[in-house]
């Protein structure tokens, strides 16, 4: 068994491969960083002890997460950002601590190969509970979405983001293995754990990913019509959002003549407005919607009489109205609600900016779109902003019908931050995954067009009013990942389970060995 290595050379290991991962993120996006990232975390912890590797753990989460998340200190001050990076942090913690007891059993412990397995399993079931809980999860900082651009990509086609984020921690280990084997002068070893985590990463170019079009295809435009100003005043002059809005969906027409759009898409909070309850809103998205000859998909909010708000988009067709709608089901908290709002207040008084707490929609974001040139409704899969980092509502929207993926969002409040790239990139993963054509439109930017294959056909700039024209391939097959993405989430957490039961266990058995039978 090798040496332990010294407990400050596992920090200082630790924080680089925090600060290693995090650059794997856009910006600027060094996919293959991840690797190295969790190569060091791997190294970092070989000491046996289990409180120890908490710390280690803890140490990592906290260089990934400050510097990934930094626009939440731009939308909601320094402390919900500290506390929401150091509760992600908690739980790296708590997956370094289930590695130590997982890899006790003398099976794992002498077995290079099996702790490659075991180490990527219980990693993503890290992931799957940081997703989760608490307060319903956050999903930010899984290592597929910092593959968009990377060969392995593909896999998420295959077993979805916790398969891709797998891959990616069994490459870093594979890696960290060969630098040990290195070490030690065992020159085949290392050799051949090089070559097997460049496979391992080649191999998703030999996974195909179909982008043709099966069922016709769809003209859309979409308008990114920018705000008056940024972060909390963003939305501080009445209608100027939905003006700007107007303004870009007539722009269009420079582009297009009327009638050659399917449909136009609006971000989340194009109008700051609610254009069911107020009549010159009403007015404007009629006008609009009139001008270019094509229903607008607009994103609104909506305040029923009974207290809170919905984040809703709505169909809008001009001389009718709203004739279907999606209302997100995952607000964010401490951003759209404040969850134990009484005990954080005397921490951050900005708990009170947040004056009316977002109520969750209850139905999945599948939209009827009725296209005449088509002579069919064609299903679009609707998720909002943040809602595109969570695997179960992107899938069950796709499931619902969506031939293709729409990703409304606002990004004002983070001012000139990564948080647009970054959602760009799920955007982008969850394109490959669900095999689906799809549209990121925001307020402000980052906004692209996406192929099913995750390559990005055109995007916007950032604080800017422009607009995207394009014709999308609508897909009707479910990839594997559609289908089967939530069994394998539920499957890769019970082996986690047991894997560390059957760690302990073996410990166990191992000390009572050592002491001899009982007197």
């Amino acid at each position: 068994m090798p040496a332990e290595p010294a407990r400050w050379w596992t920090l200082v290991l630790a924080a680089a491969g925090g600060y290693a991962t995090r650059l794997a993120f856009p910006e600027p996006g060094w996919w293959g960083a991840a690797f190295l990232g969790v190569a060091a975390l791997y190294l970092a912890l070989r000491r046996d002890s289990a409180r120890w590797a908490f710390l280690v753990g803890l140490v990592w989460g906290l260089t990934l997460y400050l510097p990934l998340i930094t626009w939440a200190d731009e939308a909601v001050g320094v402390v919900p950002w500290v506390a929401l990076s150091t509760a992600e942090a908690l739980l790296v913690g708590v997956f370094a601590a289930a590695w130590a007891w997982a890899r006790r059993g003398e099976t794992v412990w002498r077995n290079g190969a099996l702790q490659v397995v075991v180490f990527a399993v219980l990693w993503v079931a890290g992931e799957e509970l940081r997703a989760h809980w608490p307060f319903e999860g956050f999903p930010w900082g899984r290592l597929a979405f910092s593959q968009a651009d990377s060969p392995l990509v593909s896999a998420a086609s295959l077993g979805g983001v916790p398969l891709l984020s797998g891959l990616v921690s069994a490459v870093g280990v594979v890696l960290a293995r060969a630098l040990v084997a290195a070490r030690q002068v065992r020159v085949g070893a290392a050799l051949g754990s090089v070559a097997l985590a460049a496979a391992l990463v080649l191999a998703g170019l030999a996974v195909p990913l179909a982008t043709a079009a099966q069922a016709g295809t769809l003209r859309v435009g979409a308008v990114q019509g920018n705000v008056p100003g940024e972060g909390l005043d963003a939305f501080g002059q009445r209608e100027q959002v939905l003006r700007n809005h107007v303004d870009g969906t007539t722009a269009l027409l420079d582009r297009v003549p009327p009638g050659d759009l399917d449909v136009v898409l609006w971000p989340e909070n194009g109008s700051d407005l609610d254009p069911q309850v107020d009549e010159d809103a009403a007015r404007l998205l009629d006008d609009a919607a009139r001008a270019v000859e094509a229903p607008l998909l607009v994103g609104t909010v909506q305040y029923p009489e009974s207290g809170g708000r919905f984040n809703t988009s709505v169909l809008w067709e001009a001389g009718e109205g709203v004739v279907a709608s999606y209302t997100k089901q995952h607000p964010a908290p401490f951003a759209e609600y404040i969850p134990l709002r009484a005990l954080v207040r005397p921490f951050s008084s900005a708990v009170d900016l947040v004056t009316r707490d977002m109520l969750p929609g209850t139905e999945p974001g599948y939209v009827p779109l009725q296209v005449p040139r088509l002579e069919r409704t064609v299903g679009l899969a609707d998720v909002i902003c943040f809602e595109v980092a969570y695997d179960e509502l992107v899938r069950t929207a796709v499931r619902e019908g969506g031939e293709v993926l729409v990703v409304q969002t606002n990004n004002a409040s983070f001012g000139h931050t990564d948080e647009s790239t970054q959602q760009l990139a799920m955007s982008r993963v969850r394109a490959v995954e669900h095999g689906r054509a799809t549209v990121q439109i925001s307020t402000v930017g980052v906004s692209a067009v996406i192929e099913p294959n995750g390559a990005v056909v055109e995007r916007t700039g950032l604080f800017t009013a422009e607009q995207l024209v394009a014709t999308l391939p609508l897909r009707t097959t479910l990839t594997p990942a559609t289908r089967w993405g939530g069994w394998v989430a539920w499957a890769v957490d019970v082996l986690a389970v047991v894997m560390v039961a059957a760690g302990a266990a073996g410990a166990a058995r191992v000390r009572r060995d050592q002491r001899g039978p009982a007197a």
